[in-house]
């Protein structure tokens, strides 16, 4: 653990974006930029030699003199990501910063933020709960519970392999970790109907090359098994596609065994989804 001055020390090469901006309302729009750098001792001419390449770079050059109450949310924001750019950080700490914004703002805002850490090099850490943030700009993601940290890895392994139940809770939006209803229901149709009674309900999850294999015509051409699809979706992390199926296979036993060791040397995850059977209650009838 750091002691006082070290973390004291630590905290200069620390830039904050706040949740909810944290503006001077008195002072302009260069003025909430140029603060942190005047309370450092800087000269007026250092400061703008600072201040107008950021105000540049988040695109509010136009907006300099204007003040809080006269710009918009995003544009808090950017005035925010300046401010916290401008003392020269090591690591840009952002705390919620787009949770007050509408979605196409978020984007924007998250936008910028990739472009900082490209173009400055600069280590960006967002804390967040919303999950289709961490999807969009993160490369890296830690999951904490209690205070401790749970899980981590690249977004595309945490995202496609959760290993906890915080995170299979927390990446549902992205990835529902559960199949519809009717999906369920339909397959307790086909076997009550005795139809492909022997089939299994399996759930393929894939990531990167294997998205664009065509796995699925393999396995019916190589072991001669039905493959329905019930459910799915693909999406996409920083390029890397990823996704998920609900297939319904039948066909011999030993076929489908060997289908799914296939799928697997595929890189494709393959889980059997075992239906309990519906137990209806039962209704009196009045004499």
């Amino acid at each position: 653990a750091l002691g006082d001055a070290e973390l004291r020390a630590a905290r200069r090469d620390i830039g904050m974006i706040f949740q909810h901006f944290n503006l001077l309302s008195s002072r302009t729009v260069y003025g909430n930029v140029a603060l942190p750098l005047e309370l450092a001792g800087m000269d007026k001419a250092a400061i703008r030699e600072r201040v107008n390449p950021l105000l540049e770079l988040v695109g509010l050059s136009a907006l300099a003199d204007r003040y809080p109450a006269q710009i918009s949310g995003g544009q808090k924001q950017r005035v925010g990501i300046a401010r916290a750019l401008a003392s020269r950080p090591q690591v840009l700490l952002s705390d919620e910063a787009t949770s007050a914004l509408d979605p196409e703002t978020t984007r924007s805002i998250l936008a910028l933020l990739r472009q900082v850490n490209k173009e400055l090099g600069l280590t960006v850490v967002l804390i967040t709960h919303q999950m289709q943030v961490i999807k969009q700009v993160a490369d890296r993601v830690a999951v904490i519970e209690a205070g401790r940290i749970v899980e981590q890895g690249d977004v595309l392994e945490v995202f496609t392999r959760p290993q906890q139940p915080i995170t299979r809770s927390l990446i549902d939006e992205i990835v529902p970790q559960e199949l519809p209803a009717s999906v369920l229901d339909h397959v307790r149709g086909l076997r009550a109907g005795g139809v492909r009674t022997g089939g299994r309900l399996l759930r393929l999850a894939y990531a990167g090359e294997s998205a664009y294999l065509p796995i699925l015509s393999q396995l019916i051409r190589d072991y001669g098994v039905e493959l329905s699809i019930l459910h799915g979706q693909i999406d996409e992390i920083q390029g890397e596609a990823f996704g998920s199926l609900a297939v319904y296979a039948s066909g011999q036993a030993s076929d489908l065994d060997a289908a799914v060791q296939s799928l697997r040397a595929s890189g494709v995850q393959v889980a059997e989804v075992l239906l309990a059977p519906v137990i209806e209650e039962p209704v009196a009838l009045e004499a």
